[in-house]
């Protein structure tokens, strides 16, 4: 008898997670998912290494390749961030969604168990000054941590502190050159600041990573309008 393919083992697995059902509560929906999700991350974790994983990305079926993103996402390395961040320009949108879903997935578990736990507990902090406080306390602990920076950028930002977010957003793109929320959130802050030749720089950097992330190309056509039209004098500095 013959084994089954890699790809269709993991896409059964895949296509077996459930889908909301009409009228269902929000809370059953997430409490049903999360057990499949365990039970999926079990199933993966006994048959496929990350390198399995990660060639699975290039496979033909559009279905293979969004159930490995989903796995990687869960259970990857930041060793599979630069491949899997290829596959935000996959032909297919479906897959492509996948990868920005997994990607985020896969950058906020990308430290220890316990820091990783720590930053997502100070993402729910409401208090900004507390927040502020918990994130810039886990970067001294954590300072490889690049999405500890880049949700303290995110709160610099709400805090209209924006020369600090900026700083922030480098050192994440230091640390991970394919975040494209990083660069998003730099040029939105340049856009706060006026610096509008820049925001239009960090946005086309975005698009060169994220193709079709949403707003991205508007925002660089209303700045090259906006640009052409005054010779660039309402960017005040760059």
């Amino acid at each position: 008898m013959r084994c089954p393919m890699p790809s269709a083992l993991l896409v059964q697995y895949f296509i077996e997670l459930p889908s909301p059902r009409e009228g269902e509560d929000f809370s059953e929906w997430r409490a049903r998912h999360f057990k499949a999700t365990k039970r999926f991350k079990k199933l993966v974790l006994a048959r496929y290494t990350e390198g399995t994983l990660i060639r699975l990305l290039d496979n033909k079926s559009a279905e293979a390749r969004k159930a490995s993103l989903f796995a990687l996402g869960l259970l990857g390395t930041m060793e599979a961030n630069p491949i899997m961040a290829r596959l935000l320009h996959d032909g297919d949108s479906d897959v492509a969604d996948m990868a920005t879903a997994s990607l985020w997935n896969l950058w906020f578990r990308a430290d220890s168990e316990e820091n990783n736990t720590a930053l997502q507990k100070a993402t729910r902090v409401r208090d900004r000054e507390k927040a502020l406080e918990s994130m810039t306390a886990l970067i001294e602990k954590a300072p490889e941590f690049a999405e500890a920076l880049n949700q303290r950028a995110i709160v610099y930002f709400r805090m209209k502190q924006y020369e600090d977010s900026i700083a922030d957003c480098q050192k994440v793109l230091d640390l991970n050159p394919w975040h494209f929320g990083a660069l998003v959130g730099m040029a939105q802050s340049y856009m706060k600041m006026k610096k509008h030749r820049s925001a239009l720089k960090a946005f086309r950097n975005t698009l060169k990573i994220h193709p079709r992330m949403e707003g991205v190309a508007d925002a660089i056509r209303t700045l090259e309008k906006v640009l052409g039209e005054d010779g660039g004098r309402k960017d005040d500095k760059k």
